[in-house]
């Protein structure tokens, strides 16, 4: 029954934020979060997290970045490819550069100081979409780079974690590593050409909400497969979304997909990201800690703007884009777990880097926000 009573306790208290946050005009996935904190062990202490509320997260963001797939324009993804990428190598290369130099002159190994880097070179697009969908302006141009280039920027960021992993211990697996990724990808574009098509016959199925039961299928079956091949189970997702937004009944998958989602497992996803807080950090540290969030938002901000400008995007844009970049969230906080289990970073390093984490994910929707209210975007480019 613990695990019934954190889980109400989140769902109580994520609604109240929610209406909180539209009271104060704040963005509604900072109120959850902030909600995660007061819950979480180091203050009130009401929810401790558990198998149970971390599987249920899990699902969560699956199911946020299924729904940002289904709402993603293939052919404007295809159309902005090149400052998606562009955004996407900037905002990997320029943050793995100056925390491996920050955390090196600090005086950490070369192997920690890399791993640095390579923790604050992945990017929460959950968190971006979340917010974006909340103002209207996911399915921007500029919404669409974000996507894009958040979606390469993990692939690049799980890629060269892949062969840090590999070289560390002793290289054996890299080749085998990269052959199964890029085969999973060539997998990827077979399903999106085959799924639109097979769809008239799951229709033709005399079973209770089949289309919602077969794209929930698709998209936990692809996430299966993404985390399998060593790469983040969101990436399957947000590739199943793009494959059902083509069939004919996208609307209506995402009408019940998002009824589900946001109910219950997106919540939970938000309010749980708190739950490893350890504020002792910032008491013993706050000097790093507060350098280090600079830097996180610097460098992810700065590198997205200047190739928003490179690519010949208006100003607004390339500040929504450089914005939208900032959030780490879980990928981050997944990749940070990988080098504590795996002995390349300690506890100490972990506290610190999490801390930086939440609060480059707590700061970066207000950035959104301050960007869209304050300049003339337009919704529909």
């Amino acid at each position: 029954m613990e695990d019934i009573f954190q889980i109400t306790i989140i769902l109580f208290f994520s609604m109240l934020a929610t209406l909180l946050s539209k009271r104060l005009k704040i963005p509604e996935v900072v109120g959850q979060m902030l909600i995660g904190i007061i819950l979480a062990p180091s203050v009130l202490g009401l929810i401790k997290g558990g198998h149970t509320i971390e599987v249920m997260s899990e699902i969560g963001v699956i199911l946020l970045m299924f729904l940002a797939g289904i709402e993603s324009d293939l052919e404007v993804l295809k159309k902005n490819l090149k400052p998606s990428i562009l955004v996407a190598l900037s905002g990997v290369i320029i943050p793995i550069i100056v925390f491996g130099s920050v955390a090196f002159y600090s005086g950490r190994s070369l192997s920690t100081s890399f791993f640095y880097g390579i923790v604050f070179a992945a990017t929460s697009v959950s968190i971006t979409v979340k917010v974006l969908q909340e103002y209207g302006y996911l399915s921007t141009k500029a919404g669409n780079i974000i996507l894009g280039a958040a979606v390469v920027d993990d692939i690049l960021a799980i890629l060269i974690l892949s062969v840090f992993k590999s070289f560390k211990n002793g290289g054996g697996n890299l080749v085998v590593q990269f052959s199964m990724e890029i085969l999973f990808f060539i997998f990827l574009i077979f399903v999106h050409k085959f799924i639109p098509k097979i769809w008239k016959s799951i229709n033709k199925l005399p079973i209770y909400a089949k289309n919602t039961t077969s794209a929930l299928i698709i998209c936990l079956g692809l996430s299966l497969l993404a985390d399998k091949v060593g790469m983040s189970a969101i990436i399957g997702s947000f590739f199943a979304g793009i494959a059902i937004s083509q069939t004919e009944v996208s609307e209506l998958i995402k009408e019940y997909i998002s009824a589900i989602g946001y109910v219950v497992f997106i919540p939970i996803f938000f309010v749980s990201i708190a739950i490893s807080i350890n504020f002792d950090v910032i008491v013993e540290h706050p000097f790093i800690v507060i350098l280090l969030t600079l830097l996180a938002i610097l460098t992810k901000f700065i590198p997205a703007y200047y190739s928003g400008k490179v690519c010949n995007l208006e100003k607004n844009e390339s500040l929504l884009i450089g914005t939208g970049m900032v959030s780490r969230g879980e990928m981050s906080l997944i990749v940070a777990q990988i080098g504590l289990s795996g002995a390349i970073i300690n506890e100490d390093i972990y506290s610190e880097l999490v801390i930086v984490i939440i609060l480059t994910t707590l700061i970066a929707p207000f950035l959104i926000k301050m960007i869209i209210n304050r300049h003339n975007l337009k919704k529909y480019n």
